[in-house]
């Protein structure tokens, strides 16, 4: 992952969300060639797909 700025998150989220979040990192951990996955990266990760995901599709509203 690019150096770059970080700012930390500190928030409270339901117990079953970060089970889920486990279980993705653990997903993220067995089916990818890196090496030691971090939560913070795959939140980062599934973020972004999410954000590009919003655009596409913002983009496509906007034509019609």
């Amino acid at each position: 992952m690019m150096d770059q700025s970080r700012v930390q998150l500190n928030l409270r989220v339901p117990i079953e969300t970060v089970q889920k979040l486990d279980e993705i990192v653990e997903f993220y951990q067995k089916n990818t060639k890196f090496g030691r996955v971090y939560k913070g990266d795959v939140l980062t990760d599934i973020i972004e797909k999410a954000h590009a995901a919003m655009i596409k599709q913002s983009h496509f509203t906007k034509q019609y």
